[in-house]
């Protein structure tokens, strides 16, 4: 028998250790709730002295475990009586709860643990020392809230302790929901609105717990704000809006009241068993504010915004209720020290300019839907990202220009006046609409001073502006009846815009900024509809969330209505147009996926492949002549070159790789064309896409007419996610705090044996060094797949929270477990997921803490006996993308070494939770070292060909090493499509799957050209992407571009459709071909390709 020990460490070691610096007392009272600990305060002064001395603290002080042993010590050892209420229960806490049941149990003091939610914890119970008949009278006080109960409460604790209390008297609370007005107090919800009345009717929801505490302020100001622009208002309180007795209360009145708005006060999800929120009822929008718990000097100072609790807790799950974040109305402050409880209260101070920002944005959804509809002026905006003309109106996965037409012919139907007219493509391309410069300059002075300022520096005068001319600027935008449709305009430098696309340290320029101002001061815009992901207006510089008046999109977009069709597969940029411009983003499906089947140039491959399969066994000298055969078909049409098999490869290797390789190209998909917004594709798939395309259509109308949108989960219905089908709902996504989940982690584990088990086929040994790169939005999709294969790799895994399933920490797996050493990870993590799992850094940060420490051998542990340091690495703060911009396209060694010094620069902030520090050199010394580097990707429709991120990324990374000194690489592309079959590639061999099985094949080249101007453009861009791989990384072979010319230009019914759908793609493509062939990127072997390049140079 094996004693075999395990190592967990808590991420509450991650915090900050603080010193309360309180003296003991006969009682104390600890909670996460600052309601909580502001009654017990009240109550206990209310005693006049007849209650024992007392001692509050909030939790939040008493994360880290030294604070817990510090507190212990100081403060709880002298106690006769001790009350902690939990939210969250007993993982919320877990070491404090065991250090003080300990203390309580060996001093026999009196402790009371209870949950703050008001349900029961047997949990809780067993680590309380007092009888359960104590502890339920004691939890009914506490919940019933106020003074008099929390005086009675704290009666009922000197008494279970021993200790001597005075008689309470007064009423021991009050109701547990009810209505409350400003001037009444509680009330009756049926009188709180005027019989009759023709004001817009808003509700506010909020915690009783507010009320208990007079805790009013920021309730107070929603309501002096609203009805100063000429609403009635009502606010309701519960203890929670999934209290079951409460739910039914509030889900009545709202119904009842039928109010226009709602105003959601409260935190968290508020869905119930049924899978719906009280305040759903009424089928009106309800707009979430966040009343922050952190103060208001660290929202001013901080680019994030909110804290990673109050982001949870105010807007990542109350988006799976469909509410649409609004701002922020308040922030904790404390008030003055009590010298005779040693404890300063934290209220709620209000933000008057964010309250008015709120109210006005509630006004104008509230207007959208009152309107006739033909009174309305809807602004569509389409795209110009990435930079090109002939790229115009991109979208992913969407024909937005299609989509265009059928929002427009949907909003004809629904009684918009729109008109048809010219080819969008054409009167985009063509036509533009002036405002003159008196006009942008007076509407430029109501923004604040500090943005005009930081304008002018920026970009000078707006006659300087490209748009400007004869006195005004101009804007490529066209008129369709009522509705104006517009390209978004250059938000900095043309030749720079996909630096810019991401980057919130980059301020708009002038005729950005007129854009926003003229839809919003002289076209009068009703709506923004923005087509398809996605646009530029939600990366503007400004915090992160919970944005100020000097913030870009908040100043932009003020309080209009954003309605944003957007890939239901991509839910982090949903996020931050949701979370930046206060955007309902309507998820739309991908295109419908198509098999690959096997191409032309392979049927002789396949055929010989199958034959050897018969021959197997059978006839040695026919098997001979077959393997034979196989391997110089496999060497004539490039396989082997593309597969890295040489001469050397034995012949069982070289036949079992080839035959996986043909069978990936023939079982790989592709997106059969582009979505259109609300339209069922013309080609079947492999789910009815007709609700979705009803509910699409369905969704942006309701949005336009003011309705609540149902909310609906985000991730790929091609990778098992039939949950996010119909499509046309509001999206959300996961909670951070539960990544990686247990599915997640055990897909992890797939994902990191698969990686491991290539790496030795290809080397004959583990990985040195291996640098994971790491995206949010793939992150959220499999709820932190690639982060659990990361730790895998360490030999370390999750530690979940029994009930809550939310991560709290890692466990050290042991050696004789994990069966191989533990491996050298360095993350390198994009921008969104900085922002949004910071936890999974700190997590990461502590695994690789914990192993330095562990008593192993150098040779199984690469950190045992060394400093622990840096590894993980990311962009700074506010700071999204790689920044290689025309080094991308710029095919000379100098560019090349430029680009990688961009990934390294866009890589050199070591990120440890909330710590973010500036490390240039670790981040070099951890590329310097690698061995190898590995992208995940999850997306089964999509592949590193479509966009040109999966280049600045991959072959930006071959770049920045060769920048380091160069040394041997392996650079792997890890297919995790299908779930628990994950497949390893090299990064050439993916890149000649992904040519033969979609952009070569002739029926994605024909599904494309079903779109017209847009189809034109992805054939294109497809181009430009294989270009950039083997510009960077030198991995893309002549006879792949070959075969992608011979399948485009090569083809003469192709050149005709590029030709008169879109002359500049088609021109593109031959200037893109031949800047290849002039770098030596490209030497085809093909004489007819050369004499056709030539005569076209």
């Amino acid at each position: 028998m094996h004693v075999v020990f395990r190592e967990s460490h808590g991420l509450e070691e991650s915090e900050t250790p603080f010193d309360l610096q309180q003296s003991p007392a006969d009682l104390v009272v600890l909670s996460f709730s600052d309601s909580d600990l502001g009654a017990f305060a009240a109550g206990w002064h209310r005693g006049d002295g007849k209650l024992p001395t007392l001692r509050l603290a909030n939790l939040t002080a008493l994360k880290h475990p030294l604070s817990v042993d510090t507190y212990v010590e100081q403060t709880l050892d002298g106690a006769k009586g001790i009350l902690i209420r939990l939210i969250g229960g007993y993982a919320y806490w877990s070491y404090g709860l065991q250090q003080v049941e300990a203390l309580c149990r060996a001093k026999g003091i009196a402790l009371a643990v209870l949950p703050a939610d008001g349900r029961t914890d047997v949990r809780l119970d067993e680590v309380s020392t007092l009888p359960v008949s104590t502890l339920r009278r004691l939890s009914h006080l506490c919940d019933r809230g106020g003074e008099v109960a929390a005086q009675a409460a704290l009666a009922q604790l000197s008494l279970a302790a021993g200790l001597y209390a005075g008689p309470v008297r007064g009423a021991k609370g009050i109701p547990i929901v009810g209505a409350w007005t400003p001037e009444h107090g509680v009330t009756c919800p049926v009188a709180a609105f005027v019989p009759d009345s023709e004001k817009p009717r808003v509700l506010i929801s909020f915690y009783r717990a507010y009320l208990t505490s007079a805790d009013m302020a920021p309730i107070t100001a929603l309501f002096e704000s609203l009805r100063a622009k000429g609403c009635d208002v009502v606010a309701l309180f519960a203890p929670s809006l999934k209290a079951p007795d409460a739910a039914t209360w509030l889900r009545r009145q709202t119904l009842a009241l039928k109010p226009d708005a709602i105003i959601n006060a409260t935190s968290f999800s508020g869905k119930g068993a049924d899978g719906t929120s009280p305040l759903d009822a009424a089928g009106v929008p309800v707009f979430q504010v966040a009343l922050s718990t952190s103060r208001r000097k660290a929202w001013d100072e901080e680019e994030r915004g909110l804290s990673p609790t109050d982001l949870a807790m105010h807007i990542v799950l109350p988006e799976i209720d469909g509410r649409i974040f609004s701002g922020v109305t308040s922030f904790k402050e404390p008030r003055k020290k009590d010298p005779d409880l040693q404890f300063a209260r934290f209220a709620h101070r209000v933000e008057p300019p964010r309250i008015e920002a709120i109210t006005k944005r509630v006004i104008r959804w509230i207007t959208l839907g009152q309107n006739n509809n033909a009174d309305l002026t809807p602004a569509i905006v389409l795209s110009t990202y990435p930079g090109k003309d002939w790229q115009m109106a991109h979208a992913v996965g969407l024909d937005a220009i299609a989509s265009t037409d059928a929002i427009l012919d949907d909003l004809n139907n629904a009684g918009w006046t729109t008109q048809s007219a010219a080819p969008l493509e054409v009167s985009l391309g063509t036509e533009t609409i002036a405002w003159p410069l008196v006009g942008y300059q007076a509407a430029l002075q109501t923004l604040p001073q500090t943005l005009q300022d930081d304008l002018s520096n920026a970009w000078g005068n707006p006659t300087d502006d490209p748009a400007f001319r004869d006195d005004a600027l101009h804007f490529s935008a066209t008129r369709r009846g009522a509705a104006l449709i517009a390209l978004q305009p250059e938000r900095g430098e043309r030749d720079v815009r996909e630096d810019d696309y991401h980057d919130l340290a980059r301020v708009p320029r002038h005729g950005y900024v007129a854009f926003y101002l003229w839809l919003r001061h002289t076209i009068k815009a009703d709506a923004l509809i923005h087509v398809g992901a996605h646009g530029t207006l939600e990366w503007l510089p400004g915090k992160s969330v919970a944005l100020s008046d000097e913030c870009w999109p908040e100043a932009l977009i003020a309080d209009l209505p954003v309605i944003y069709p957007f890939i239901v597969n991509d839910p982090g940029e949903a996020a931050q147009a949701k979370r930046r411009i206060g955007a309902v983003t309507l998820g739309h499906i991908p295109p419908q996926m198509k098999d690959s089947k096997t191409p032309d140039q392979f049927l002789r491959l396949e055929t010989l492949l199958d034959e050897f399969s018969n021959a197997d066994g059978l006839d040695p000298r026919r098997r001979d002549r077959l393997q034979t055969d196989i391997r110089s078909e496999a060497q004539a049409i490039g396989v082997e070159a593309d597969l890295g098999l040489d001469t050397a490869t034995s012949t069982a290797e070289a036949l079992t790789r080839i035959d996986r390789f043909v069978c990936d190209i023939k079982e790989s998909q592709f997106g059969d064309g582009l979505h259109i917004y609300g339209r069922a594709p013309v080609v079947s798939g492999t789910f009815d896409a007709t609700p979705s395309a009803h509910g699409e259509q369905t969704g942006l109308i309701d949005a336009l007419a003011g309705k609540r949108i149902d909310a609906g989960p985000s991730g790929s219905p091609y990778r098992g996610r039939t949950d996010v089908l119909p499509t046309g709902r509001n999206l959300f996504t996961t909670d951070p705090r539960s990544v990686p989940t247990r599915s997640a982690y055990t897909q992890g584990v797939k994902l990191a044996e698969e990686l491991v088990r290539r790496h030795l086929q290809e080397e004959g040994d583990w990985p040195k060094g291996l640098i994971v790169d790491l995206w949010g939005s793939a992150t959220m999709r499999t709820a932190g797949e690639e982060f659990a294969m990361a730790l895998h790799l360490l030999g370390v895994k999750p530690v979940w929270d029994a009930g809550s399933e939310r991560v709290s920490g890692i466990e050290i797996i042991p050696i004789t477990e994990l069966e191989r050493p533990r491996l050298d990870v360095t993350l390198r993590v994009s921008g969104l997921f900085r922002d949004v799992f910071p936890t999974l850094s700190a997590l990461f940060s502590q695994a690789i803490r914990a192993l330095s420490k562990r008593d192993e051998a150098a040779d199984w542990n690469p950190y045992a006996g060394k400093d622990a340091e840096d590894r993980v690495f990311g962009p700074a703060p506010a700071s999204y993308g790689l920044g290689m911009g025309a080094l991308v396209e710029t095919y000379d060694e100098e560019s090349r070494a430029a680009a990688g010094a961009a990934w390294l620069k866009a890589s050199s902030y070591a990120l440890d939770g909330q710590n973010i520090t500036l490390n240039a050199e670790g981040i070099k010394a951890r590329v310097a070292a690698a061995d190898s580097f590995v992208h995940p990707q999850d997306l089964p429709e999509t592949d590193l060909l479509l966009a040109v991120d999966y280049a600045t990324h991959e072959a930006g990374f071959a770049a920045a090493k060769a920048a380091t000194g160069g040394g041997d690489i392996k650079l792997y592309h890890l297919d995790n499509t299908v779930a628990g079959k994950p497949r390893a590639r090299t990064l050439s061999e993916e890149i000649a799957r992904v040519v033969h099985a979609r952009a070569a094949n002739s029926d994605w080249i024909s599904g494309m050209q079903r779109h017209g101007f847009r189809g034109a453009a992805e054939i294109a861009a497809t181009l430009d992407h294989m270009a950039a791989f083997a510009h960077l990384a030198q991995v893309v072979p002549a006879h792949l571009f070959d075969l992608y010319y011979d399948a485009t230009l090569g083809e003469d019914s192709v050149v005709s459709f590029l030709e008169d759908a879109n002359p500049e793609a088609l021109a593109a493509m031959r200037d893109r071909f031949n800047a290849l062939h002039d770098a030596g990127l490209w030497n085809t072997r093909r004489n007819s390709i050369a004499a056709e390049l030539e005569r076209l140079s």
